[in-house]
């Protein structure tokens, strides 16, 4: 996943196929956040249909700007401090990936410091690198947002991005991928536990695509905010059912489609990894679809069409850190896997009584974790269902628990701070009503038909009953 700046006594040549394809790769990754507004939007009610649209639309806001100007170099810069960060002011502003080159950086023509994906000199531009990532920082910060649908103030819900993904998602990055403490570096845990060889741990931690850094970080955050935030009014007694199904379905569509970057582009070139990659993906989430249904069907009597695209998600959330060290056989395995776990751990939070309003936690964590310790079971080298001993697995369960811990208490206290400070929820009355309407003076749908153009003798006539609607809501009084 991370490239390295190396100099060269000659001057390299960007690969100009690597680098078309994580242009693309980049872009299919930006395309997950909307089609995750779009899945988690038909979830909730018509009511509160727009706030959570944007919720993911104000991520791609807020953490856009923050990762450019600290982000990357707080998860990426050169510097490793205490192996949990980088420093932020190294690269502010992408000081010396674009302009000005880096001392020691390798520059192209245009004056672009371009990076080694590999150290086999597969060259790219960093800044595409930098776009690349910032992509999964924007949809990490999104995928919490459904852990607290329909009740939270929309302003807080910003304040708490630009801290969170600073806090928590560039430190934990750093330590999985930039070299610090849950990487394969020296430096590194699974070093101090199992030794290192020329400056690299023996056991390498297995975190392809992001279940440590994005999965069980967003959804360990969400189970925190959802404890913090409280439940929904009614949740328990009223059933607040998904409004739009086949938006539903639309979104886990794009979210599957989008995987393809979010997996395969992070090979960083198109090869024969990143071909096993796809193929992974795709058989791992085709089977959990069938493990969610399974369970469904023997503890429900129905296979739905929610179950199914709930699946597409979870085979996707369980695939992303193994995809590059199983086998499609091995895929199938642990998609299953996660199907039917996600299936059933969606149900904890009316057993245990928190208020997962979209099943972060159900489907991300548990599927996450999953996958993480799945790579140290099914993994073609090292995996224990393989020969190769129980080291493997101990290093994932150390980095998943490392990355949960570190997660949640730093998420606790940026969600208790914006509590007792801006506070997080709407007004009862507000809720009840419909939170698009109260914090965004909008609604999903006009349920009023009108017709004709506004402001033309054209126009057809409004009915008593639309006259009569109008009338009452310029009065104020509820139609």
């Amino acid at each position: 996943m991370s490239p390295t700046l190396l100099p060269l006594a000659a001057e390299p040549a960007i690969d100009a196929s690597a680098t078309a394809f994580v242009i693309i790769c980049a872009s299919l990754v930006l395309l997950m956040t909307p089609g995750l507004a779009l899945f988690y939007g038909g979830m909730t009610r018509a009511k509160s249909v727009l706030n959570m649209m944007m919720m993911s639309f104000g991520a791609m806001g807020v953490v856009g700007v923050v990762y450019v100007l600290w982000g990357y170099s707080m998860s990426f810069g050169g510097s490793n401090i205490g192996g949990i960060i980088g420093n932020p002011f190294e690269k502010f502003g992408l000081k010396g990936v674009v302009g000005e080159a880096a001392s020691g950086a390798t520059v192209d023509a245009d004056g672009v410091a371009i990076v080694d994906v590999f150290g086999a000199d597969v060259w790219i531009p960093e800044v595409l690198f930098v776009g690349f990532q910032l992509t999964f920082a924007i949809i990490t910060v999104a995928l919490i947002s459904g852990a607290i649908a329909d009740r939270a103030k929309f302003s807080t819900w910003l304040l708490f991005t630009g801290l969170w993904v600073t806090f928590v998602y560039f430190p934990v990055a750093h330590m999985v991928w930039g070299g610090g403490l849950l990487s394969g570096s020296e430096d590194g845990i699974s070093a101090m536990i199992f030794g290192a060889t020329d400056g690299v741990a023996n056991v390498l931690p297995i975190d392809f695509a992001g279940g440590t850094v994005v999965h069980i970080n967003a959804g360990i955050a969400g189970l925190v905010l959802a404890l913090i935030v409280g439940k929904r009014l009614g949740f328990g007694r009223t059933a607040m059912r998904p409004h739009n199904v086949p938006l539903v379905m639309l979104g886990a569509g794009l979210l599957w489609f989008g995987w393809f970057g979010f997996n395969a582009g992070s090979e960083l070139a198109a090869d024969g990894l990143s071909s096993l990659v796809w193929v992974n993906t795709t058989v791992a989430t085709c089977a959990a679809i069938l493990g969610w249904l399974l369970v469904e069907k023997l503890r429900d009597g129905h296979a739905t069409s929610v179950g199914a695209a709930s699946g597409v998600v979870a085979g996707l959330v369980a695939i992303t850190p193994a995809c590059g060290a199983l086998s499609p056989v091995g895929s199938i395995v642990l998609g299953a896997v996660a199907g039917a776990l996600a299936a059933l751990a969606v149900g904890l939070k009316f057993r245990f009584g928190y208020d997962d309003s979209l099943d972060v936690v159900g489907v991300h964590l548990v599927a996450g974790l999953w996958g993480t310790l799945g790579a140290g079971l099914l993994a073609t080298e090292g995996g224990l269902f393989y020969g190769d001993g129980i080291d493997q697995l101990v290093v994932q369960v150390v980095i998943a628990l490392a990355s949960l811990v570190f997660s949640a208490v730093l998420t606790a206290i940026i969600g208790l701070g914006l509590r007792a400070t801006v506070g997080w929820r709407v007004t009862d009355d507000d809720e009840t009503a419909g939170i698009d309407q109260a914090e965004h003076a909008e609604s999903g749908y006009d349920l009023v038909a009108r017709g004709g153009r506004i402001g033309t003798t054209s126009a057809p006539e409004l009915s008593h009953d639309a006259r009569r609607h109008d009338e009452l809501t310029s009065e104020g009084v509820k139609a």
